[in-house]
């Protein structure tokens, strides 16, 4: 096949290794850096036996953390879906270049580092109190539920989006041929047939608003506190390992339930969204430019106020504060710009590094159908599910003695980013690789070829696009991630940008303020180039091989 020498420099190892040693890699890797630190959270959270529950109980506090996380998730999520779905009927119908272009914008946000979030909406709400007399919403819930609905805007809109634009438009052609209005058809015809999707969004989005850190950090401040906010107070301020890690286990718990849930909804998704048979009714231009003024307002006003405040110097405008990031100061071990350096080496580390062992997974998922598959992806979304700050105290209590004393080596801060990237990765592969349609695999085996050239010159070709999609979000996930880090060493060598970002926003004063404004830029322009660069690059990639390869369910 003339696909495989374009695909000669991946590893050899990747492409010719025998499918169990390669299997073997995904499972030893998972094994070692997040099952092994979540079963020490497990046995220290068990070896108190019912007592460190009854502490977690009797304490005001964590109840009130266990729910404040709960209600502002449900809060979030609804919040999200109704700002949400008006994006979705717009990627419905968008396709092309446009489609890859708006999907990219909307999907900033979802990979903006959540300091980077926090630290806009804290400069938005400031900002309308100063200028307009508005309460001031920082250190609220309400901050807290707004910037989770901006963050998960993405969520919604995509999953939803591309649901949409599979299903059977016929049904609402037909609809409207007897006389129902397009509301009528929306809420009758379409709403009924979108809940798989719909159901799949919400879940994710309250597992994300559930697992929140640094948006939660920065504006929930001490008063709204939740689960992952309480495991980092306990572990890194109060040094109580062991609460830290009870809360961990409950946090554990619910969010398996919630990836099983997640897993399930999106099986139904998959099975739904593979009726694609008619084209959808377009929408109205008013409507069209509604949705797309609502989008950029709403998702640009707190990035356009963060450029804003990274500019503003005195009275006037400059660059003085871009300037300074490149000066040390008392808050941070080096520079601001030694730590934007930092971040983009670990994300290219962490991007091959989450590349590799999720596509393994993400094979495995797809060609085997028995546990072996179930384990495999169940074993892949959960670190997404029990969140960075889970995996970074997981690390921090569990690889701190021999043999496994690496929690103070540097390339333990990209294995961790890794392991929050590998699903992302695994989730953008597995819907590629189930649409290659079977009988291509089965006629060349039948002609001989082993399953590793079936991988290589059959799967990784037809994948390419979901290749690139998943790199351009672990590289943005790796950039802005903080969750894990905040647990991990704290030297120089090791500062990461949404580090620095955070040290700056939590020192008063206007030049550190500006400072940490214009480190957020330049973070959020770079994750931004790696996003669209790979929706452009996939979208090309999809263009090209349209007609050239058959695909299907």
């Amino acid at each position: 096949m003339a696909n495989g020498a374009k695909i000669s420099g991946w590893p050899r190892f990747f492409l010719r290794a025998p499918t169990a040693i390669l299997t073997a890699v995904p499972v030893v890797f998972l094994g070692l850096f997040f099952f092994y630190p979540v079963l020490t959270i497990l046995a220290t959270a068990l070896n108190q036996g019912w007592d460190g529950f009854a502490d977690i109980a009797k304490s005001p506090r964590a109840r009130g953390a266990l729910w404040f996380t709960a209600w502002q998730a449900t809060a979030s999520t609804a919040l999200t879906l109704f700002v949400g779905l008006a994006g979705a009927a717009l990627i419905a119908r968008t396709s092309g270049r446009t489609g890859a272009w708006y999907k990219a914008l909307v999907t900033v946000p979802f990979v903006l580092p959540t300091i980077v979030v926090g630290g806009a909406f804290k400069e938005l709400f400031e900002r309308l109190n100063s200028t307009f007399g508005l309460p001031d919403l920082n250190h609220t819930a309400i901050a807290v539920v707004i910037a989770h609905s901006f963050f998960n805007f993405a969520v919604v809109a995509r999953t939803v989006g591309v649901f949409w634009s599979g299903l059977d438009h016929r049904l609402e052609e037909q609809a409207r041929t007897l006389g129902n209005t397009t509301t009528q058809v929306f809420w009758r015809v379409t709403v009924p047939r979108l809940k798989p999707a719909i159901f799949a969004a919400a879940v994710i989005t309250f597992l994300f608003s559930f697992t929140s850190f640094g948006v939660v950090l920065v504006l929930g401040g001490l008063r709204q506190a939740t689960i992952e906010t309480e495991i980092y107070r306990h572990a890194i301020i109060r040094g109580d390992m062991a609460s830290s890690a009870t809360l961990a286990l409950i946090q554990v718990v619910a969010v398996l339930v919630l990836v099983l849930v997640n897993s399930t909804l999106e099986q139904r998704a998959n099975v739904t969204s593979r009726m694609a048979r008619s084209s959808i009714a377009p929408l109205g231009a008013r409507t069209k430019t509604g949705i797309t003024c609502f989008t950029l307002i709403f998702l640009g006003t707190p990035l356009f106020l963060m450029i804003e405040r990274s500019l503003s110097v005195g009275r006037g405008y400059g660059l003085q504060h871009y300037r300074a990031l490149f000066v040390k100061v008392p808050q941070l071990p080096t520079t601001a710009v030694d730590a934007l350096r930092n971040s983009i080496t670990y994300g290219v580390i962490a991007t091959f590094i989450a590349l590799m062992i999720g596509i393994v997974c993400a094979m495995a998922i797809v060609t085997r159908h028995n546990v072996v598959s179930r384990f495999f992806d169940l074993g892949a979304m959960l670190p997404l599910g029990v969140s960075a700050v889970t995996v970074g105290f997981g690390i921090l209590i569990a690889l701190d003695e021999a043999p496994f004393d690496w929690r103070t080596r540097w390339w333990i801060v990209p294995i961790a980013h890794a392991l929050v990237a590998v699903p992302f990765v695994v989730r953008s592969v597995v819907p590629m690789l189930r649409r290659i349609h079977p009988s291509l695999r089965e006629a060349a085996a039948l002609l001989g070829a082993s399953p590793s050239r079936i991988r290589r010159q059959i799967d990784l070709p037809l994948i390419t696009r979901g290749i690139a999609v998943a790199a351009g979000f672990a590289f943005a996930i790796s950039l802005g991630e903080f969750g894990a880090t905040s647990f991990l060493p704290r030297r120089a060598d090791t500062l990461t940008a949404p580090q620095a970002v955070f040290r700056l926003l939590g020192t008063p004063g206007d030049l550190l303020r500006g400072q940490a404004m214009a480190l957020s830029v330049v973070l959020a322009a770079v994750v931004a180039v790696a996003v669209i660069a790979s929706e452009m690059f996939s979208s090309d990639i999809a263009d090209r091989s349209r007609t050239k390869s058959p695909v299907g369910s």
